[in-house]
């Protein structure tokens, strides 16, 4: 045991500590990282296609709200002492520029604004700003000649995140990973009179396996191509921080990371390098690598979810985005 002031602790053989651990609450009283019901914030699934709510085949135990439902459903998580929440949403209809992301009757902004309705100010709603789940090819932005146009996918997103501030969101997630799309989506917001609504950047999203469920669930796996053109690449940290350091100078009131567990070591080195809030994303690969396991027997579910999001918290997330974030609210209250 060295430190910067010289001490060694191999000098010292009475340290032990062991001491620190000896019963629950000696370990309670030294524990350094605690959890809070507070940390979490809930994805929630809505789509216009349901009249009832649907388990989802590839996240066990995840269900898939209508509108209508999506109230008592945030109503129980409510209970728990979940109050944040990202709502993704599910069209009837797709085309190939995503019309029905921006409409105002669209399923995001109706859940919005019955949310909103409910519960006013006593929860935090964020939304999702992406054109892949709305769009018949799949991609995250606007196709020109078989390729991602970045400045046209801007104005359609930023259109999209202005129609979600008027039906009542706190926050705009935009997460296809277009160049300047916070300074666009944030320009478009103040000229709309919707100063007040801020932005969580999706500043470090890489193109992961992780993802296959929520793809599964939205069917928003891309028809042609693949998204690495505009996804970060598994192996470039540095260009992270970049990404991460221009959503910030473009007026990104927090930042994202996702995916979560793959990515400690970012969130790690985002959090010494920044003051605004870090949001880590744990994504729906990693719930489901989970709870497949955890169904077949081979861990311990109610051990593994909060080790995973200790780890997660450790690294120095402020928020984290979790599919867990139900059971792990059970499990702080115990």
């Amino acid at each position: 045991m060295i430190r910067n002031d010289g001490f060694d602790g191999r000098r010292f053989p009475k340290v032990r500590l062991r001491r620190l651990r000896r019963t629950a609450s000696i370990r309670e009283l030294f524990q350094e990282t605690r959890l809070s019901v507070r940390d979490l914030v809930s994805p929630l699934f809505v789509s216009e296609r349901l009249k009832q709510p649907t388990e989802l085949e590839s996240l066990p135990g995840i269900f898939c709200q209508s509108a209508e439902g999506l109230v008592q459903y945030v109503e129980d998580l409510y209970g728990l002492g979940i109050k944040a929440f990202i709502i993704f949403g599910i069209p009837s209809k797709k085309d190939i520029i995503g019309n029905s992301a921006s409409r105002p009757d669209g399923i995001v902004q109706k859940s919005v604004d019955l949310l909103r309705k409910q519960f006013s100010d006593s929860i935090v709603i964020i939304s999702d700003v992406c054109l892949c789940q709305y769009t018949t090819h799949g991609h995250c932005g606007i196709l020109e000649n078989g390729v991602v146009s970045n400045d046209k996918s801007l104005e359609i997103l930023s259109k999209i995140a202005v129609s979600h501030a008027q039906a009542g969101v706190d926050f705009v997630a935009p997460s296809a990973m277009m160049d300047g799309q916070v300074s666009s989506i944030r320009k478009a917001l103040d000229t709309s009179g919707l100063n007040h609504v801020g932005i969580i950047g999706y500043s470090a999203k890489f193109s992961s396996v992780l993802y296959s469920p929520f793809r599964d669930i939205a069917d928003s796996s891309p028809h042609a191509g693949d998204r690495k053109s505009y996804q970060m690449p598994i192996t470039n940290s540095e260009e992270a921080m970049q990404e991460i350091f221009l959503d910030i100078e473009e007026g990104a009131d927090a930042i994202m990371i996702k995916p979560a567990l793959s990515c400690l070591d970012l969130i790690y080195r985002a959090r010494q390098s920044t003051l605004v809030p870090v949001c880590a994303f744990s994504v729906s690969g990693e719930y489901a690598m989970l709870r497949a396991a955890a169904i077949e027997g081979f861990i311990d579910e109610n051990e593994a979810i909060p080790e995973f999001i200790t780890s997660i918290k450790r690294a120095g997330a402020d928020i984290i985005i979790t599919y867990h974030a139900k059971k792990m609210a059970e499990l702080l209250q115990g």
